[in-house]
């Protein structure tokens, strides 16, 4: 079995605790504490609201991951790049990155098994080497860890957020400004398939930046980039301002032009740490086709090119030389 080892800096409760360091769901840090994978000071506990003590010692211990049979895939994946610890791949839109109750066809979790790479344990067998994900119709970079000590390196990169995503996004209508939103994200309790900005919901900071707007003003290419991690973060944000992405039904878009066939959102730029070699590490995945006949059709793309230039484009999020908005909740 493969280890990992934390010392507790805070008195608290242990599931909350793996939560943080792992940034896995609270149900999966319950069943890896109730199946006996986790030990505190070398002794095995069950109990997951146990209280933590300052410097005590939390091991989790993840048996190898089963050779479960992959559903059949009829989709590939473009692979960024390829070491012994990490794999960066190119997701296209319409691909599901794990399984779900909800949700019975061939995901990207098939797809890494069908290819026979081997990979982490820390998420369980239905998520193994997810380290993060992004939503089904969203297209981009997705970092696959292959070993635990590399899964717990990067999953405690996303807790800081040294490791990070920029996206890029054709909404309706355009910005005022460029704008921070500081607004919770839960479930809505009307729509479950929906989130909502919620009062007590999860903290939830994103940055949205004017890039270049279309012929007839209608449509803008926005710069995103995430201060936290939940899901349909940038639709639910974006949404909260009354603006929408281009193809997001889900969220407010409407058009009478022809069927937009998927949410015009890409994980454009990921940045991170090796976790062997310590290296800061860049990753781009170029705009892909129906993004790009969009922009043709109602943009100027030289200008596009030039402005989304990716040995430019964190200066499109320098906070201290850019005027910015503020949205917050209340």
């Amino acid at each position: 079995m493969d280890e990992v080892n934390f010392y507790s800096d805070l008195e608290e409760r242990l599931d909350k605790f793996l939560v943080a360091k792992l940034q896995k769901s609270r149900s999966q840090i319950e069943k890896l504490i109730k199946k006996g994978y986790v030990k505190v000071d070398n002794k095995i506990t069950t109990k997951t609201g146990m209280k933590l003590q300052i410097g005590q010692n939390v091991s989790i211990s993840f048996p190898k991951a089963t050779e479960s049979e992959a559903k059949e895939v009829d989709f590939d994946i473009e692979k960024v790049y390829e070491d012994n610890d990490i794999l960066v791949i190119n997701k296209p839109s319409g691909v599901v990155v794990h399984p779900a109750a909800s949700y019975k066809g061939a995901t990207l979790v098939d797809w890494l098994k069908s290819k026979g790479i081997r990979l982490s344990t820390l998420s369980g067998e239905e998520r193994h080497g997810i380290v993060h994900r992004i939503d089904k119709e969203t297209s981009g970079l997705l970092v696959v860890a292959k070993n635990n000590r590399a899964h717990q390196y990067l999953a405690q990169q996303l807790q800081t957020r040294q490791m990070g995503r920029y996206y890029l996004a054709i909404i309706t209508p355009p910005l005022k400004e460029n704008v921070i939103v500081d607004k919770p994200i839960g479930r809505n309790p009307k729509n479950r398939l929906k989130m909502s900005i919620i009062e007590n919901g999860k903290e939830a900071k994103s940055a949205f930046v004017k890039i270049a707007q279309s012929f007839d003003e209608k449509y803008e290419l926005i710069g995103a980039k995430l201060f936290s991690g939940r899901t349909h973060q940038i639709r639910v944000h974006l949404a909260s301002i009354n603006r929408h992405i281009v193809g997001d039904s889900l969220y407010g878009f409407k058009s009478k032009e022809a069927t937009i066939a998927r949410v015009f959102l890409h994980a454009y730029i990921l940045y991170l740490e090796h976790p062997t070699s310590k290296k800061m590490m860049r990753f781009v995945a170029p705009l892909p086709q129906d993004m790009l006949a969009f922009l043709d059709a109602k943009f100027h793309r030289e200008q596009i090119d030039e402005k989304i230039n990716p040995d430019i484009f964190d200066e499109w999020f320098n906070f201290s030389n850019r005027v910015w908005h503020t949205a917050s909740a209340g």
